[in-house]
């Protein structure tokens, strides 16, 4: 059974994005890049709500032959990951490996744990919480900046307890600290 990892930046007061949407404090250093882009390399399939799709995207999109090495690092893993991506809104996903479904069903979810040679990520919080709430994420990775945005969209889901154990921490150059927790 592959793993459902939880991979998120996040203020130190706990949000993704500030009230106004704004997420740039969150640009990852060198070192924190390549740290993510390892995981990406081990996952399989990533799991996507709406807007995390419209912002990881451009991956899939644009020419990333004149980005430095780290970021195409992370573009070769993303594209070479399949994708499921949630809404209800949008018509289609027009990206090679993409597909899109309606509805979180935890049933196929949890088959898709099952059946899969190689861990599976989820992204977005509002599809993080649904996973979340269902026990079907096994691991939270966390990259904690040194900032506090005062508000905005949480990372992790208010009413949710969740168990877990350390597996690593890490600090990065750019003072950042990630956790990385597993299911006890």
């Amino acid at each position: 059974m592959a793993n459902l990892t939880y991979a998120i930046n996040s203020s130190l007061d706990g949000y993704i994005a500030d009230e106004n949407g704004n997420f740039d404090w969150s640009e990852p250093s060198e070192d924190a890049h390549t740290f993510f882009n390892d995981l990406q390399g081990s996952v399989g399939t990533s799991l996507l709500g709406r807007r995390m799709y419209e912002t990881m995207r451009a991956w899939d999109t644009f020419d990333h032959a004149d980005l430095p090495k780290v970021q195409r690092g992370f573009a070769e893993a993303w594209r070479a990951t399949d994708k499921v991506v949630y809404s209800t809104t949008l018509d289609a996903v027009p990206e090679s490996r993409t597909r899109l479904e309606r509805t979180f069903d935890p049933k196929v979810v949890e088959a898709m744990k099952d059946q899969a040679d190689h861990d599976l990520s989820i992204s977005g919080p509002g599809l993080a919480t649904e996973a979340i709430r269902a026990g079907l994420v096994d691991r939270y990775v966390l990259r904690i900046l040194p900032t506090i945005v005062g508000g905005g969209t949480r990372a992790l889901p208010d009413a949710a307890q969740v168990d877990l154990t350390l597996n690593t921490t890490l600090r990065f150059d750019d003072g950042s600290v990630l956790v990385d927790y597993s299911l006890q």
